[in-house]
């Protein structure tokens, strides 16, 4: 089966998250530089959130850039990844309503690595469905990355625990590694529609 209801479905799920993130960001009371101050632990939480989703966005648009067709395992997968996804704005409200509160930060945490354990599977069922010579095995066969995402964001909610700033730091540290190139996309050709046109 095709896959642009796949592409067009999840690119509205994911904007619709940013929005709802977005509408957090309530107006400060007060007219001067310092009626912002308490809005700070609202704004990170914002921007790292947006950044981690823009980077789920990204990384999504490249997988299926290279994907030529989608199975029944894949439309599941997809929603299982779109279902923690849909979960940022919940957990980063609360995070940033904490103060960034133990519990809290680590439960952020958990979110993503479950996003990254979603992302990962939804790439590997759609290895297998093109094979282990396609395109897309090759572009995933060095996912660096991807592993150490995982790895960071369970020691970052272990690290919640202990120092709540230091875990919210180790994710951002997965966030700064993903502005990295990754020269994986740039070595595989883009996949092509009926036409034999690059999308």
């Amino acid at each position: 089966m095709g896959k642009t209801r796949l592409e067009a479905f999840s690119d509205g799920v994911l904007a619709i998250i940013i929005t709802i993130m977005v509408l957090e960001l309530k107006e400060p009371i007060g007219h001067n530089l310092a009626a912002l101050l308490p809005l700070a632990p609202v704004f990170m939480g914002y921007v790292l959130s947006f950044v981690m989703v823009a980077i789920y966005w990204n990384n999504h648009h490249h997988l299926l850039h290279v994907v030529t067709r989608i199975n029944a395992p894949t439309l599941w997968s997809n929603m299982h990844l779109l279902f923690w996804l849909s979960l940022v704005p919940f957990v980063t409200a609360w995070m940033s309503s904490s103060g960034f509160a133990a519990v809290p930060v680590a439960l952020f945490g958990f979110v993503l690595l479950m996003a990254g354990v979603a992302y990962f599977i939804l790439a590997h069922v759609l290895m297998r469905h093109h094979g282990k010579e396609s395109d897309l095995a090759k572009l995933l066969g060095r996912d660096f990355k991807g592993i150490a995402s995982v790895v960071l964001y369970a020691l970052g909610i272990g690290l919640a625990f202990l120092s709540p700033m230091l875990g919210f730091g180790i994710y951002v540290l997965v966030a700064v590694i993903w502005f990295i190139p990754d020269r994986r996309f740039a070595e595989v050709r883009p996949a092509t529609d009926k036409t034999g046109c690059a999308e």
